[in-house]
């Protein structure tokens, strides 16, 4: 089987890569995320872009799937501590003769509209 060879022509400058003169020319370390080889190579950025936006897409998909174990263990948490909290809830009425209360909050929320109030802000604004 013949093995391809990347050219060496620069359509930035239309002619032949000047390597290490130019800019772009940069050295990438770190894992082929197509092999899994280790990658200590020189080239033009350009050409590692296919490689690293691989890369990218690789951790993106990591970074997804640690959230959404993460989000799962909260949810599973927040179900025990309601569970845990009805749970003493009940135990208090049968011990205690725990009665229901109401709370308010010490200070009216700014954006609260109280009933009525809608219609007469309609009406202000037209």
């Amino acid at each position: 089987m013949h093995q391809m060879k990347p050219g060496d022509f620069c359509p930035l400058i239309k002619k032949k890569c000047i390597g290490l003169k130019c800019s772009w020319y940069t050295q990438v370390r770190g894992m082929n995320p197509n092999t899994g080889e280790m990658v200590d190579n020189w080239g033009c950025a350009v050409t590692w872009l296919p490689m690293l936006q691989i890369e990218t897409s690789q951790q993106a998909r990591q970074a997804g799937a640690a959230v959404e174990s993460f989000r799962n263990e909260v949810v599973r948490s927040n179900a025990q501590n309601q569970q845990l909290y009805l749970d003493y809830i009940e135990e208090q009425k049968k011990t205690a003769g725990v009665l229901p209360t109401s709370v308010t909050p010490l200070e009216t929320p700014i954006n609260m509209i109280t009933p009525g109030e809608e219609e007469e802000q309609s009406n202000v604004t037209e």
